[in-house]
């Protein structure tokens, strides 16, 4: 990781004139933006109408960036926008039909899965007290590659199903939205590069309106289309915060993401310091940037939103732009919170086809899946050792075996276990159990810089 600044970069925004700095802040407005609004869209989906507000979405993404800010020092150039690891969570929630879950609709659990990533955001804070304390090395240790390479791996997987369901319904406008993804993603030049999955639901979301005023139809025979939210919404209004709720099944559900999660912060500091030539894990510390992501996805869950984290995407754009200055990413935040006042615009959202989200839904969670694959080919986890094999069967076909989960009662209080909490508990207890572990971060820093699942080019 280089130590130093890097030559022609610029780090004051300033010196371009207030005009070029709108602009800079736009653009990663615009980078982050596709991938944000999604989580909401996707969650909409699992909990039938009754999920997250992208409004409340866009103004916490907003608000935790800066909050993050404030915990870094001001010195890291971090966007903080929607985590796609915890849908799995959500759509295990949505259909949690157990206990105090039995006879609620789809928007009384809601609150609950947010307080689970209430809870999981919680946990960085533990991880950074413990980084501060004995150094991020020895913490490492008890997640390597081996552990949370697998784990994300089960992520992806066990989404795919609702993937595909989304899709057939409109296998055509699916296509439209995944090869407009793959073209953009591959060919695409300078911004366009960056926001594939903005380009792949704005080009599918026009094709959806040709195919909606020529009078085709999906396959059960439903509109393309449906505009029923946009007449009544307004044009201006507050976001519809809602305060989140606790119990310990919901918590089970989510709270064991946060493993992967803080891999990934980890991973998308150590990109952003080679990217801008400072070295962020030292100076404000990882200890500080975790706080800052953690506290920033509690506040978010706690009134109703999805949980945050570090955005590769945005880091693309420091990389070709090579404006490194932190007030650029302050302006996308202040970006997003305006645009949450503007309901109308959720609710042109809102009328996204189905088939386009699956369309999107299909190469995210394969890459997702994908990421873990090199999370543990970058790290070079050598699966000849049989301890590493039995580690990642294990997490493998926990994570995809129990496909309903485990469900116990403890002292008259019913808990349900999913197949990704199973999984990751039994991961990290058996690395810490089994004799032989010989993984050492920061030894092989290509490796560790890759660990994570954020959308990055």
């Amino acid at each position: 990781m280089e130590n130093q600044k890097k030559q022609g970069g610029i780090y004051d925004a300033r010196t371009l004139g207030r005009g070029r700095m709108l602009l800079l802040g736009l653009q990663h407005m615009f980078a982050m933006f596709g991938a944000t609004v999604l989580v909401p869209i996707l969650v909409d989906s699992y909990f039938h109408g009754e999920g997250l507000s992208v409004q409340v979405t866009l103004f916490m993404a907003g608000a935790g960036t800066l909050f993050f800010h404030l915990c870094s020092k001001f010195k890291v150039p971090a966007f903080l926008g929607s985590s796609f690891a915890f849908l799995g969570g959500f759509a295990t929630v949505a259909e949690l039909n157990t206990g105090i879950y039995a006879n609620m609709s789809y928007g009384e659990k809601l609150p609950y899965a947010c307080g689970g990533i209430v809870v999981a955001g919680l946990l960085y804070l533990v991880l950074a007290a413990v980084i501060k304390l004995i150094g991020v090395k020895r913490v490492m240790r008890f997640l390597p590659p081996v552990v949370t390479g697998p784990i994300i791996i089960c992520i992806g997987l066990s989404l795919a199903g609702t993937a595909i369901s989304s899709a057939e319904t409109n296998w055509l406008l699916a296509l439209i939205a995944l090869c407009t993804i793959v073209i953009f993603n591959i060919w695409g030049k300078g911004i366009f590069r960056i926001i594939p999955i903005l380009m792949g639901v704005v080009v599918a979301y026009a094709a959806a309106l040709i195919f909606y005023a020529i009078g085709l139809r999906n396959a059960d025979g439903s509109a393309v289309m449906d505009f029923s939210r946009i007449a009544g919404s307004p044009m201006f209004g507050v976001p519809p915060f809602q305060l989140c709720k606790f119990d310990l099944t919901a918590i089970l559900v989510m709270a064991p993401i946060a493993i992967a999660t803080m891999m990934e912060h980890i991973g998308d500091i150590s990109a952003i310091s080679a990217t801008v030539g400072e070295n962020f894990i030292e100076d404000p510390g990882l200890h500080r940037t975790l706080i800052g992501d953690g506290l920033a996805t509690s506040l978010s869950a706690f009134f109703g939103g999805p949980a945050n984290t570090t955005y590769g995407e945005n880091t693309g754009v420091l990389e070709l732009s090579h404006v490194y200055d932190p007030r650029v990413i302050r302006l996308a935040a202040l970006y997003a919170i305006l645009l949450s006042f503007v309901p109308r615009f959720a609710a042109v959202l809102a009328s996204l086809p189905t088939a386009i989200i699956g369309g999107i839904s299909f190469i995210l969670y394969g890459m997702i899946s994908a990421i873990g694959v090199r999370n543990v080919v970058e790290n070079r986890v050598d699966f000849s050792n049989s301890r590493n094999l039995i580690i990642a069967a294990v997490i493998l076909v926990s994570g995809l075996g129990f496909s309903k989960g485990l469900s116990f009662t403890v002292f008259g209080t019913p808990i349900t276990l999913t197949a990704l909490a199973i999984a990751s508990i039994a991961g990290v207890l058996l690395n810490a159990i089994l004799p032989g572990n010989d993984y050492h971060f920061g030894e092989n820093q290509r490796g560790d810089a890759m660990r994570g699942v954020s959308m990055k080019n």
